[in-house]
């Protein structure tokens, strides 16, 4: 059993024009192996950027708090040293690498962790229940592939590697009613039979359906307002954030983060 302890983090992104902005201002979390938690909020609240202060991204800058695996403290580590220590993050905008093979990066992230002998076959089974064909394996990372096949891959890499803990970031989206049910079901087997932990960042609850969370938790102005089981999804459905924000009484009027395009702003929140 791992756990993954999120304490009282704060974090700024630094824009190229202009000063840092505070968008998480205080998050508590704690995950055990095994367990499916979604992490749900209204545009802007920090989803995204929770995801990108987790795994070190350059131009967010955690500015208090604490993220441990295991006791192991992450804030101030680089992100190779963050993912040895079992963490993941399938992005929500996946990026393309041209001119490095997609299986060339799947057997270098394996080196010196499995048998090599057993590496392909490895890839192999995991991209079968993908049903990602092996044309993929020769191509660039990413490279001209659809919003559906980025999401594919990027479940590839998660079931090749198994960490300890994944953050899926809107890891339904771009992805058809076929798509999301073979990527779930696949996520949902590691958490049964590799104990994986699972952190999913979501809009919609089509993909709770699927996924099954145990957890869910509610994001609202860089802090977690309101944490559940899934009949908190039931009630965001009926009521909306705005009446579940009216509900608990929380004044987001001073504290709420400035809401960035992200196909403007290349970080986005």
């Amino acid at each position: 059993m791992s756990t993954l302890t999120i304490s009282d983090l704060h974090a700024s992104v630094h824009p190229d024009r202009g000063a840092p902005i505070e968008i998480l201002r205080g998050v508590n979390l704690t995950m055990q192996s095994g367990e499916v938690h979604a992490l749900m909020g209204p545009n802007g609240s920090g989803k995204s950027t929770l995801s990108h202060a987790l795994m070190g991204r350059s131009g967010y800058e955690v500015t208090a708090g604490s993220i441990t695996i295991d006791g192991q403290e992450l804030v101030g580590a680089p992100t190779y040293e963050r993912a040895e220590a079992g963490l993941f993050v399938a992005m929500q905008y996946p990026v393309e690498v041209p001119g490095v093979p997609v299986e060339a990066l799947l057997t270098t992230a394996l080196r010196g962790r499995v048998d090599f002998a057993t590496v392909g076959a490895r890839i192999s089974h995991e991209a079968d229940s993908l049903e990602i064909a092996d044309e993929f394996f020769a191509r660039g990372v990413n490279v001209e592939f659809s919003g559906g096949e980025k999401k594919r891959m990027e479940t590839l890499q998660l079931a090749v590697l198994e960490p300890k803990f994944a953050i899926l970031d809107e890891i339904d989206s771009g992805l058809d009613v076929d798509a999301l049910r073979d990527v779930s079901q696949c996520v949902e087997a590691m958490t049964s039979e590799r104990n994986l932990g699972v952190l999913a960042i979501t809009h919609y609850a089509r993909l709770l359906k699927e996924l099954r969370p145990d957890f869910i938790h509610v994001l609202v102005s860089g802090r977690v307002v309101a944490s559940g089981g899934p009949e908190l999804a039931d009630t965001l459905e009926a009521i909306g954030y705005e009446g579940l924000i009216a509900e608990l009484g929380i004044d987001v009027t001073d504290v709420a983060p400035t809401e960035v395009d992200p196909f403007a702003d290349p970080l986005g929140f």
